[in-house]
């Protein structure tokens, strides 16, 4: 399979892609920084279009507009907040990439851009967050890769970065 997944150093919000994926709450109006990285870039607009949806249940999405953004729509997935790993966290988090993947074949994008969903102010341990991020979205291009052209997971910092690469490598050596 060619090469559909990549790791990157960034900032999700300046992606050139169709698609980005926003890390959300179950109210959709409160995030963690990349949250309020895209309701800076959107403004006003998309804080309405969000209140408009009612909401999303954990590891679903919802989709809005990308305002004053370069992808054309957010995905916006209401991610886990790790609580031990008691409560179905895991499932969940790998339901947030899959639900955003196969949402965005819906919307036929295919090039797609994730934040490290649910790492942040959602207390997701990194590297187990990192496994189940680039195994999931390596399931869902076995399945469907044919209509995907890239998948970017955009790190924020280094430390992200290296967790990132290391899960990817790791998978790469166990399929192969």
């Amino acid at each position: 399979m060619k090469k559909k997944l990549d790791i990157v150093m960034g900032d999700l919000v300046k992606q050139e892609v169709e698609v980005i994926v926003n890390s959300s709450s179950t109210t959709l109006l409160e995030g963690g920084a990349v949250d309020s990285a895209i309701r800076e870039v959107c403004g006003q607009e998309i804080e309405e279009e969000c209140r408009s949806l009612n909401g999303c249940p954990i590891g679903q999405v919802k989709v809005t507009k990308a305002y004053n953004m370069t992808a054309s729509q957010i995905i916006h997935t209401a991610s886990p907040i790790w609580r031990g790993g008691f409560f179905n966290e895991e499932k969940l988090l790998a339901a947030s990439y899959w639900n955003s993947l196969n949402t965005a074949l819906e919307l036929n994008a295919t090039t797609i851009a994730f934040p490290s969903i649910s790492t942040g102010t959602r207390n997701f341990p990194l590297e187990k967050a990192s496994h189940i991020a680039v195994e999931t979205i390596y399931n869902f291009l076995r399945e469907y890769g044919d209509r995907m052209e890239m998948v970017y997971l955009v790190c924020y910092d280094s430390l992200t970065y290296e967790s990132y690469k290391k899960a990817y490598l790791l998978y790469l050596n166990k399929s192969a």
